[in-house]
C-alpha cells in the first residue's frame, strides 16, 4: 500500500517534532554562557535566603530557569575547581592546587578540554576574567606574548586577570599579551627574591587602602599590597575599582561580535574574591560592608549579561549557567571587616563549612541554569558536579568524547535541562582531605593532613579528622551528628569507594 503524499508529509512533520524533543542534544547548538563567580556561597543569593544584600538579577535567572540545590564544585578552592570544570577531570589527578601568579600552565596543551570540544562543534570560544590556571612554561616574559595559555587549551579569545586580584602581576592580558604596556618600562615579576620595584605593604602600611595579613604584604599597587614582587609596567596596572565595568564590557563585546554564530563565553568574575573592592556605585549597597557590596556588584554584572542577550535577541537561543568556584569566606588575607554574618544571613545557607573546607559549605554551590523556552523553571535536587558540565554540553551539541578524555565527567544533560532529577550516585569532594557523597550519605575519612600554618590558625575544620565521619544529610544538613560508629558497614563501603576513585579503579560518572 502506498501512502498518499499528504500523509507522508504529515508523518514526517510529526516525527520531526518528536525527534527534536527527544534528541535535542544531537542537533541544537545554542550559545553557552557560563558565569563563574569567585567565593560566592550557597546562601549568598536572594533565592537561597540571602539577608542584607539584594541579588535581583540572579534571582530573575532562577525564576526563569532551574535552581539546583545539590550542585557542587569539584573542590573547595579555586584553581582545582577551574581545572576540573575545563577538563572534566578531578584536580588531584594532576596535583592541581592554588597557584602563584607566575606558575606555568597546569592544563596539558595536548589534553582535550571543554572549550576545545566546543570548538570542534563549531563554537567560537572566549574567556573574560580571572584565569588562575597558570601561564607560560615556567619562565614567563610578561613583555611578550605569553604562551601556552588560554588559546592553547581551546579559547579563541581571552581577556584575563592572569591569576587573582591578590597576586602580582596586577595587569590585564588580552589574547595573552599585557595591554597598555610601555616597552620602555618592562615588567619584572618574582615570587622568590625581592625586587627593587613597588613599595611593600610590610614597610609602607600608610599607603594601604586595606590592611592585610603577612602573606599579602608584598608589592603595593593601587593601594593594595599583594602576594609577590613586581617592578615596572606602571602604565599597564589595573585599578581594582574598575573590574566590574572593564570585564563586563569585554564580555558584552565578545557576545556582540559573535551573535550570529554559536559562541561559548566563560565569564569568570573576580568578585567576590579578596581584595574586595566595590566601585563607588556599589558602596553601601548592602548591610554587610565590602563583602555584601561586591555581591551587589556581581549581581549588576549578571544583569548586564542578560540585558545584552535580550538586546541581541538571542536569549532564547542561549543556555546560561550561573555558579561559583568554592564556598564563602570572610576575611581571607585582607582586613575589610566584612559583616558576613549580619542578621540571619548564612553565607553557606544551612550547610557547615567555608572555602577550604571538606564540609558541604565548601563545595555546595549556588547553581542556576536558564534557557527560556527550553528549560522548565523550578528547583532541582539532583546531585551533580561541575565536572559534569563537560560531558553534558558535549551531549547537547552532539560532540563525542574520546576514551581517556573528561574521565570524571558524567553526562547529565537531562538534569541540567530540568527534565530529570536523577543525578550522580556518588560524588567526590576535594579539599585538604577528600569527602564522598552517596545520595544523602556523606563520608569523611580519618586523616591528619599537613595543612598550611596560616590555614590552621584561621579556620577550624579544613583538615583534622581524628576519626571517620559519616552523616545523613537528609536529616542533618549541618553535619553535626557523626553516625560512623552506628553504621560501620556504611563507613567501610564509603571508604572503599573513595579509595577506588582516587586510585582510578572506580568512576563516579
Amino acid at each position: 500500500m502506498t501512502l498518499k503524499p499528504l500523509y507522508k508529509i504529515s508523518l514526517v512533520f510529526i516525527f520531526s517534532i518528536f525527534y527534536s524533543g527527544s534528541a535535542l542534544s544531537q542537533n541544537v547548538k545554542p550559545n553557552i554562557v557560563l558565569i563563574y563567580v569567585d567565593d560566592l556561597g550557597y546562601g549568598d543569593i536572594g533565592v537561597n535566603g540571602a539577608v542584607g544584600v539584594n541579588t535581583p538579577n540572579v534571582d530573575k535567572l532562577a525564576q526563569s530557569g532551574v535552581n539546583f540545590t545539590d550542585a557542587h564544585s569539584s573542590s573547595s578552592t579555586c584553581t582545582p575547581s577551574r581545572y576540573s570544570l575545563l577538563t572534566g577531570s578531578h584536580a588531584f589527578r594532576n596535583n592541581a592546587a592554588i597557584l602563584s601568579g607566575d606558575a606555568p600552565l597546569i592544563i596539558d596543551v595536548e589534553m582535550e578540554t571543554m572549550p576545545k570540544m566546543l570548538q570542534k562543534a563549531g563554537y567560537h570560544t572566549g574567556i573574560v576574567g580571572k584565569w588562575h590556571l597558570g601561564l607560560g612554561d615556567g619562565n614567563v616574559d610578561w613583555n611578550e606574548e605569553v604562551k601556552p595559555g588560554p588559546r592553547e587549551v581551546g579559547f579563541d579569545y581571552s581577556f584575563l586577570i592572569p591569576a587573582t586580584g591578590d597576586r602580582i602581576p596586577t595587569v590585564f592580558m588580552e589574547n595573552q599579551r599585557v595591554i597598555n604596556l610601555d616597552p620602555y618600562d618592562p615588567i619584572e615579576v618574582s615570587y622568590g627574591s625581592r625586587l627593587d620595584g613597588y613599595p611593600l605593604g610590610s614597610e609602607r602600611p600608610e599607603l594601604l587602602k586595606q590592611h592585610a595579613d603577612p602573606m599579602h604584604l608584598q608589592s603595593i599597587t593601587n593601594g593594595f599590597s599583594r602576594i609577590g614582587y613586581m617592578n615596572g609596567g606602571e602604565s599597564a596596572l589595573w585599578v581594582d575599582e574598575e573590574f566590574p565595568f572593564i570585564l563586563t564590557e569585554k564580555a558584552v563585546d565578545f557576545m556582540k561580535a559573535q551573535k550570529d554564530n554559536p559562541f561559548f563565553l566563560f565569564f569568570s568574575l573576580h568578585d567576590i574574591h579578596q581584595p574586595r573592592v566595590a566601585n563607588v556605585e556599589f558602596v553601601r549597597k548592602s548591610l554587610m560592608g565590602p563583602r555584601g557590596d561586591v555581591i551587589a556588584q556581581m549581581d549588576w554584572c549578571v544583569g548586564e549579561i542578560t540585558k545584552t542577550l535580550e538586546k541581541l535577541e538571542i536569549t532564547e537561543n542561549t543556555l546560561l549557567i550561573f555558579t561559583s568556584d568554592n564556598g564563602p569566606i570572610l576575611d581571607d588575607g585582607y582586613f575589610d571587616y566584612a559583616r558576613e554574618l549580619v542578621g540571619s544571613h548564612l553565607p553557606a545557607g544551612p550547610y557547615k563549612g567555608t572555602k577550604y573546607s571538606i564540609y558541604e559549605g565548601g563545595t555546595r554551590m549556588p547553581t542556576i541554569v536558564s534557557w527560556p523556552g527550553t528549560v522548565d523553571p523550578g528547583e532541582n535536587s539532583a546531585l551533580i558536579s561541575q565536572t559534569d558540565f563537560y560531558a553534558s554540553l558535549a551531549k547537547l551539541v552532539g560532540q563525542p568524547i574520546e576514551k581517556g578524555n573528561a574521565v570524571d565527567s558524567g553526562e547529565f544533560l537531562d538534569v541540567l535541562l530540568n527534565k530529570s532529577e536523577k543525578g550522580r550516585e556518588y560524588l567526590l569532594e576535594e579539599a585538604y582531605v577528600y569527602g564522598i557523597r552517596h545520595h544523602n550519605w556523606k563520608f569523611i575519612p580519618a586523616k591528619n593532613v599537613n595543612v598550611p600554618e596560616w590555614l590552621r590558625i584561621k579556620y577550624v575544620d579544613p583538615g583534622f579528622f581524628p576519626e571517620p565521619q559519616l552523616f545523613d544529610l537528609s536529616i542533618d544538613p549541618f553535619e553535626s551528628n557523626n553516625l560512623a560508629n552506628k553504621y560501620p558497614d556504611k563507613v567501610k563501603e564509603m571508604e572503599s569507594k573513595l579509595n577506588a576513585i582516587v586510585k582510578g579503579e572506580f568512576s563516579t560518572k
